[in-house]
């Protein structure tokens, strides 16, 4: 059982290691990000079980174009002098100690069992070991403001002299690949004048690694404390078993380019540099002061809770897990210069706050930004970085449409998304209730709003259009537009082309909201916008309220006919500011989706009665694609569940405990199990619900600081 404790303000996550088997310590991963979009990550143990997991996974063009660059270090400590009493032991026989372990074909070497003693989270990540008569941490902290990773070996009890062996493994790799023999790396030293020190071994110089193909980028390493050997080796087929679960290449192989060596006689502290970069000046390398980066970080993170007011302790864990993905992106690109007129933005400002959907792999989504931004900056009173990701995605619509997502490699905005739209409207007007600030809204978002409502009023790409009774229609059977967006192999898995349920409630919520905020502005305006409004309600209880099965179809297909699966689309009907359902109608959907959906970790997407449910999601990536939305479990869907049960039992006290009882296993995930700190993107739809996916998702996030504000408000 992990356990929260605090240090100097900020809540941490410690946790015990005596007794755990292997297999659960690697089934327990760590995270830590910075602004750029680039993070570090492994297992509390320290082995990499994914290509995603490494020591330093730097931005190019921030927050996109993720490199590996530092994948792990060998790290070694050889014992002089005798062993402790009662050992059998040889009087100054060499003892060999491995604080690290890696997974090959078969086996784990070197061993490290049984001198890891504890794992802590905080503003870094900690793992304190004993040894026969030494003790030390090892700590890691990622920079904020660049692609930089200090590893500090705080040695606190050092009874016998001691060698400490550090060997890098480098992987100058796009972070979705792998790493093969034959990449072209080298390493050259130099001084932080630039200068090449006239001995390999001088002391207080860097190496530097890079890539031999032009324009490429260069990791620089540094560790002032300690000699340098060269001693360039190729490591091979080191194993990732969870890519090979998932049927992907797992194996890679890492590049060394030698080992630092020191000696620590008396209690000491090492710290090693890492620092990546496209434009590497010699000149401006070296380490930084590990006080100051220490500082900066505990500044950071005792800002992000005193600006949330949080005073629960595993609502303040929440705030800082919701910080992980607030990141920022370069304006500069042309994907956001071409509706400057639009939003008035300044075309000069440099970068803007966006928000990654989910670690490791995901980058900016707009659908998952914007259902995101309520719990994610809302609730934790982040307003001006809440106003620059809809002012971010606003200055990116094109053809009246927020884009679906950017491309992880370059700036390419994608719109093969009709609800993300619809979500960036609602997602403004929280903003507007929340922060008053009526001249961004009206000068900024509100333009892009109704461009929003024309285009889809109107017709936009995919066909996306207002039909004769006033409901969004859109795509075909070969499109994916609806969150529910798996393809494999050109086939979507859940096409629901023509009229999906939660798209027109999002469409119904958007032209309420304008007719509400003209209602004292413009009578035109709102009589125009309430009038459609009106006829969009009608049609809308009648095409999907089923009265045989007593809930909402979840979708209407282009031929007119029903698509009546038990799915979770449903509840946005419900949980959305506006509801075009009755009363009556509005409980019934609840009661359904809580007696066949509703799991100790979100809803199911499809009910288990239904032929097509699958319980796990697990193997090839077809095989995941196709449980993807067909009964895997999504957390985020507890924040929409919540708001609709408090709803329709009208925000009563014992409504409100059983809520309480509903989030209780995501806040209980968020410590002691998966990414510490974090909720998973999805979970298995049959028990134990096992988690999947993303280790750590924004909406998973939001949603729960969401629900957990409404039961407790």
């Amino acid at each position: 059982m992990l356990t929260l404790q605090k240090a100097n303000g900020v809540e941490i996550v410690s946790m015990p290691l005596d007794g755990m088997s292997l297999e659960s310590l690697l089934a327990k991963e760590w995270l830590l990000t910075n602004q750029r979009g680039s993070y570090a990550s492994s297992t509390i143990v320290g082995c990499n079980t994914r290509r995603y997991h490494g020591l330093l996974i730097g931005s190019l063009n921030p927050p996109a174009n993720r490199i590996m660059t530092l994948a792990k270090c060998l790290e070694m400590v050889v014992l002089d002098g005798p062993a402790p009493s009662g050992r059998s032991q040889k009087a100054n026989q060499r003892r060999v100690f491995n604080l690290s372990t890696f997974e090959f074909d078969g086996k784990f070497a070197p061993d490290n069992s049984g001198c890891m003693k504890r794992f802590r989270q905080d503003i870094g990540v900690h793992f304190d070991f004993q040894l026969d008569g030494l003790e030390l941490t090892k700590s890691l902290y990622l920079l904020r403001e660049t692609d930089t990773v200090a590893l500090v070996y705080d040695f606190t009890k050092v009874k016998n002299p001691a060698q400490f062996i550090l060997r890098p493994f480098v992987a100058l790799r796009g972070f979705h690949t792998l790493q093969k023999s034959y990449a072209p790396l080298h390493s050259r030293w130099i001084e932080r004048n630039g200068r090449k020190p006239a001995d390999d071994n001088a002391a207080r110089s860097g190496l530097l690694i890079r890539h031999d193909v032009p324009g490429s980028c260069e990791l620089f390493l540094s560790c002032p404390d300690m000699n340098f050997e060269p001693d360039k080796q190729w490591w091979f087929n080191f194993v990732y078993r969870n890519d090979k679960e998932r049927g992907q290449d797992f194996n890679e192989d890492l590049w060394t380019p030698g080992f630092f060596k020191g000696r620590v006689e008396e209690p000491h502290r090492i710290v090693f540099w890492a620092n990546f970069s496209n434009k590497c000046r010699p000149e401006q390398l070296g380490a930084a002061d590990i006080k100051q980066v220490r500082e900066g970080l505990q500044n950071h993170h005792s800002i992000v809770v005193a600006t949330a007011r949080a005073t629960d302790k595993r609502l303040k864990t929440l705030y800082l897990a919701a910080d992980q993905f607030v990141t920022r992106r370069n304006t500069n690109s042309s994907a956001l210069q071409n509706n400057s007129y639009q939003t008035g933005q300044d075309s000069q400002c440099e970068f803007r706050t966006t928000v990654l959907a989910g670690f490791p792999w995901f980058a900016d989504w707009g659908r998952d930004a914007f259902v995101a931004l309520p719990g994610l900056l809302l609730l934790t009173g982040r307003l001006d970085e809440a106003k620059s990701v809809l002012t971010t995605f606003a200055a990116a619509v094109d053809e009246g449409m927020i884009p679906n997502r950017f491309d992880d490699y370059s700036d390419t905005a994608y719109f093969n998304s009709i609800d993300a739209s619809l979500w960036f409207i609602n997602a403004a007007f929280q903003y507007l209730n929340t922060s008053g600030d009526l001249e961004t809204f009206t000068e900024q978002l509100l333009p892009t709003i109704r461009w929003i409502i024309d285009s889809y009023y109107n017709g936009t790409r995919f066909d996306i259009r207002a039909d004769d009774d006033e409901l969004i229609i859109a795509g075909d059977e070969s499109t994916q537009l609806t969150w529910m967006d798996a393809k494999y192999d050109g086939v979507a898995v859940t096409a629901r082309c023509g009229k999906a349920v939660e798209v027109n409630a999002l469409w119904y919520n958007s032209l309420c909201l304008l007719a509400q905020f003209y209602a004292t502005r413009s009578i035109d305006n709102a009589k125009h916008y309430a009038s459609i409004a009106d006829r969009v309600k009608e049609s809308f209880c009648r095409l999907f309220w089923n009265q045989r099965c007593g809930y909402l179809n979840d979708c209407v297909l282009p031929d007119g006919s029903a698509d009546s699966s038990l799915r979770p689309n449903q509840i946005f009907a419900v949980s959305l500011p506006f509801t075009p359902l009755s009363p009556r109608q509005a409980k019934a959907v609840v009661d359904t989706v809580q007696q066949n959906l509703l799991t100790p970790y979100g809803l199911r997407t499809l009910a288990p009665s239904d032929s097509r449910y699958k319980g796990t999601y697990t193997g090839p990536q077809h095989q995941r694609d196709e449980a993807y939305h067909q009964g895997t479990v999504w957390a985020y869907l507890m924040g929409p569940f919540v708001e609709a049960y408090l709803r329709v039992n009208n925000f009563s006290r014992k409504s409100k405990k059983r809520a309480a009882q509903f989030i209780e296993p995501l806040l209980q995930h968020l410590t002691d199990e998966g990414c510490v700190g974090q909720i998973s993107e999805i979970f298995d739809g049959d028990a134990p619900h096992q988690p999947r996916g993303c280790i750590a998702q924004a909406w998973s996030v939001a949603e729960l600081i969401r629900a957990h504000q409404l039961i407790n408000s």
